[in-house]
């Protein structure tokens, strides 16, 4: 197989990334000494530092690999919304599909760290479900850019209230309607309300959580193909794509099913990876490979940024050298 080639493809997909995004700040500086006021430290700032999360995350992953994204979301009409918007612009993220709204603050997590540890974490956020005017107003982007022409949608969903049922439903219906696949990473909260859809990517935890059911894939494969057995039954999923920790990950479909072992690495940093597998999978589902390479391309690329500290996007020329080596 030609990885090079399969990886060309990925430069004329355009993808539509429909979720929360949030901005991450983060406030750097030294302990200096314990504040006279109360029993608390007093941080010496040195740098303060703005970056795309949540669902941003996902579209960063997608610029990486040479693809165009397009960010579907809701933002408030604040400063914050503007500096996040701007942001997503200046990294190459098309802004098409953000909505602003008046009654809503724009997601951030504020975190203070000093000497590489995370004192505090600040959440300035609301969760409530965004409004059927709201909802109306965002329908109508996703149709807009859906008749432009869309090669691939995913849904990231944090429970942040931007993926409404309503969402969910149409947006599927339409992409169904336009021979748009799509995929999901999705949150307790809206789990089952994603019915069929192409590729449905849990982790073990949120497979667990989203059908109550317990079981150690430790103790054998058994009862966790059930699990996987049973989410199908209940969304019709045409491909079901679970990551598994340590243990690499599962993907099946109608007529096949593969594990893929976790490659040896170095685990520096787990954030974010769920982020740049749903990104790869999805393209190389967009790219009409076979469901076994999906899978092991996707888990090559999670393994390799949980090598590197923080939240960040995977390399195409390292993922596509370690993807030549490990699966030629």
């Amino acid at each position: 197989m030609n990885y090079k080639e399969i990886f060309e493809k990925f430069n004329k997909l355009r993808v539509l990334v429909i979720g929360d995004v949030m901005m991450d700040a983060y406030v750097l500086g030294k302990v200096t000494r314990i504040s006279p006021e109360a029993p608390v430290p007093i941080i010496s700032l040195d740098e303060e530092d703005q970056r795309i999360g949540g669902a941003g995350n996902v579209a960063l992953n997608l610029v990486a690999l040479g693809a165009k994204p397009i960010i579907a979301t809701a933002v408030g009409s604040d400063s914050n919304g503007e500096k996040l918007t701007n942001l997503l612009n200046s990294n190459g993220i098309s802004t098409d599909g953000i909505i602003c709204c008046k009654n809503r603050k724009t997601t951030v997590k504020t975190r203070v760290i000093s000497n590489k540890q995370q004192l505090l974490r600040i959440d300035s956020e609301d969760t409530f479900p965004i409004s059927k005017s709201e909802e109306d107003l965002l329908l109508e982007k996703i149709k807009i850019l859906i008749n432009e022409g869309l090669d691939a949608i995913i849904f990231e969903d944090y429970n942040k209230g931007v993926l409404t049922e309503r969402i969910i439903s149409t947006t599927i219906e339409l992409a169904i309607k336009n021979k748009i696949p799509t995929s999901v990473d999705p949150k307790k909260e809206n789990f089952f309300t994603y019915k069929n859809v192409t590729l449905f990517k849990p982790n073990l935890k949120e497979l667990k959580e989203g059908l109550n059911v317990s079981f150690d894939i430790s103790n054998g494969k058994q009862d966790f193909e059930n699990a996987v057995g049973l989410l199908e039954s209940k969304i019709n999923n045409s491909i079901s794509f679970i990551t598994l920790s340590e243990h690499g990950v599962f993907i099946q479909n109608k007529n096949e099913k593969h594990y893929a072992k976790a490659h040896v690495r170095n685990i520096a940093d787990v954030s974010g990876a769920g982020d740049t597998v749903i990104a790869v999978a999805t393209l190389c589902l967009a790219a009409n490979l076979e469901i076994e390479k999906i899978a092991e391309i996707a888990n090559i690329a999670g393994g390799l940024v949980c090598e590197k500290s923080g939240v960040v996007s995977i390399q195409k020329d390292e993922l596509l050298q370690e993807v030549e080596e490990l699966l030629s």
